[in-house]
C-alpha cells in the first residue's frame, strides 16, 4: 500500500489493486500518517522514498 501511495495512486485504485473497500484504505492511510506524524499523502510519499520502502523507479 505504501509503494501505491508513493507510485500517487488514488484510494480507489488502492482498493480495486489490493481487492478491499475502498473506506479500508483510507483508514489505513489515516492510521499511518498519524502514527508517523505526517500531514499528508505527499509527505508519506516523500517518507517512502528516504526510507527505501519502494523501489526508486517505481
Amino acid at each position: 500500500m505504501l509503494r501505491r501511495v508513493a507510485e500517487g495512486a488514488s484510494n480507489r485504485e488502492i482498493a480495486e489493486q489490493l481487492v478491499i473497500s475502498e473506506g479500508t484504505v483510507k483508514t489505513y492511510i489515516s492510521r499511518i500518517l498519524s502514527q508517523l506524524n505526517l500531514r499528508d499523502r505527499t509527505q508519506l510519499a516523500i517518507f517512502v522514498y528516504r526510507n527505501r520502502l519502494a523501489p526508486s523507479g517505481a
